[in-house]
């Protein structure tokens, strides 16, 4: 069965189902003092007493977080302006019927060459809301927290308090790969609270928990749940957070609300939900706040969070990976490619190294390695702990600011392909004979050296700069010794080539 991952900001706009309670009322007469009648006018207890006072005060703790924090909750209405291309029949009609075959118009053919599209164009508004927390204060500005897919477009916002006071939001800065936004507003009302931030890193599976805002719009909402599970991946949905897990019920427009824990404490802020009905199923994931404290001072200095950069294409080492390395029961990731004159090469980072710790921190798989990356500043000296032909070394790297423009640069990937050890799904695939040995080419990489080269999904690379290689060991091995100048053999089609030299 297939299962639907959403992120849940509301829009308004779409049809609401709304189901009115039906009362039913019915009659009978009955004789007074009769066997089947029946008063509820006497209050009886049934809980007892000692057990009630456990409830009455477990109670009153959900009702004392409830009350402070939902001050400090916001429903976000936002307003994202669309464009969308229109075709106009008219022209179409006009170009059937006297245009000639071949041909183009030279309004359409110059629009073409200056990247425009034909037809015209149409915008239209599209309004949602979302939630958010008030995480800080400024003299006269207040900063919300929330979701990028809520707030990240917007070309208008309005911030929403509990006492249905309204304020005009501003975006101040917004980041796609976290998925996080934040938003600020002006106000003299110095009693509007601040919430406060707990440790997301000493929650724990099972610790009761609360999530807050404005489901289908129906704000200062309170669910309560628990921890279901720490550490979920975000990969599937593009998001390089690893996400807290909750039965707390969270639903369209729960979006960029926090999760809150039994001290009144911020601990995430709530996200996505799996679902197979598109509502809540008890599966809502939630960005630990301490992913996040470091970028709300990013976004109001810089307007961005600014990530550090090692100059790596990292892969997850499945198990026949780890077995080939020699690295069973190895946490980590693999580092499958370097970015020429990165601060990976720079402080000796080869491909085939594993990483297991970052800066003191062990890290258990890719996304791990991502965060703490991320998290780190430019210009800052860190060691990283490799495995290299399953010898641990430690490497000092100096970290720099990450720039899309050079980390999308495949021309500097070295070696600009992926691979994979040759097994028997792979021979039967590839049609490789018993005695082929060396590794299989799982993937190339455009404009990068491999594509230079003619490299190819399927090649198999038997030898390196002429020294032979017989599995990814040993291929690994070779490609690290790599300097200024490459070849490779190919085995392909019963025969083995030779390729160009590809120099640095």
């Amino acid at each position: 069965m297939k299962i639907w991952t959403k992120r849940i900001i509301g829009i308004t706009g779409a049809a609401l189902l709304t189901f009115g309670a039906l009362s039913f009322s019915c009659s009978r007469t009955q004789v007074k003092g009769s066997a089947s009648t029946a008063y509820a006018e006497s209050k009886s207890q049934i809980v007892p007493a000692d057990s009630l006072k456990i409830i009455e005060a477990l109670q009153d703790s959900f009702r004392a977080i409830s009350n402070g924090l939902l001050p400090s909750v916001v429903e976000v209405d936002v307003t994202e302006t669309k464009t969308v291309q229109t075709m106009d029949p008219f022209e179409d009609f006009r170009k059937f019927f006297f245009g000639m075959p071949g041909y183009e118009d030279e309004e359409d053919s110059d629009s073409e060459k200056n990247g425009k599209k034909k037809g015209n164009t149409r915008e239209y508004e599209q309004k949602g809301l979302g939630s958010g927390v008030i995480v800080r204060r400024t003299g006269k500005t207040l900063y919300v927290l929330t979701n990028n897919h809520v707030a990240g477009e917007a070309t208008k916002i309005t911030i929403k308090l509990n006492d249905e006071r309204e304020f005009d939001g501003k975006l101040i800065g917004a980041d796609a790969r976290m998925d996080i936004a934040l938003v600020s507003f002006e106000s003299d009302d110095k009693s509007i609270p601040v919430a406060a931030l707990g440790d997301s890193d000493l929650v724990r599976q099972g610790d009761i928990c609360f999530a807050m805002g404005a489901p289908l719009g129906y704000s200062q909402s309170v669910t309560q749940g628990i921890i279901s599970a720490k550490g979920r991946s975000g990969s599937g949905i593009g998001n390089i957070n690893d996400f807290i897990q909750t039965d707390a019920a969270i639903n369209q427009g729960n979006s960029g609300g926090p999760l809150v824990n039994i001290y009144g404490e911020v601990i995430g802020i709530n996200t996505w939900i799996a679902s197979q009905s598109g509502g809540s199923q008890g599966l809502g994931f939630s960005i630990p706040i301490n992913n996040i404290k470091s970028a709300i001072d990013s976004f109001i200095t810089s307007g961005k969070v600014v990530y550090g950069w090692l100059g790596v294409s990292l892969m997850p080492a499945l198990k026949e990976y780890k077995e080939a390395l020699g690295l069973q029961d190895k946490d980590g990731a693999l580092v499958a490619q370097v970015f020429v004159n990165s601060p990976a090469q720079k402080g000796g980072m080869r491909p085939g190294d594993y990483i297991t710790s970052v800066d003191g921190h062990k890290v258990k798989d890719v996304e791990q390695v991502q965060r703490e990356v991320g998290k780190l500043e430019a210009g800052k000296q860190v060691v990283f702990n490799v495995i290299r032909n399953e010898v641990p070394v430690d490497l000092t790297v100096k970290i720099e600011e990450r720039s899309e423009k050079v980390s999308s640069d495949n021309a500097k990937l070295w070696p600009g392909f992926t691979v994979a050890p040759i097994n028997e799904e792979i021979k039967k695939k590839y049609e490789l004979e018993n005695s082929v040995k060396g590794v299989v080419i799982s993937g190339v990489m455009a404009k990068s050296p491999a594509a230079s080269l003619r490299l190819q999904v399927g090649d198999v690379i038997t030898a390196v700069n002429g020294k032979s290689v017989k599995n990814l060991k040993e291929f690994y091995a070779e490609i690290s010794k790599v300097e200024k100048s490459v070849n490779f053999d190919i085995y392909s089609n019963g025969g083995t080539i030779t390729t160009g030299t590809y120099k640095f």
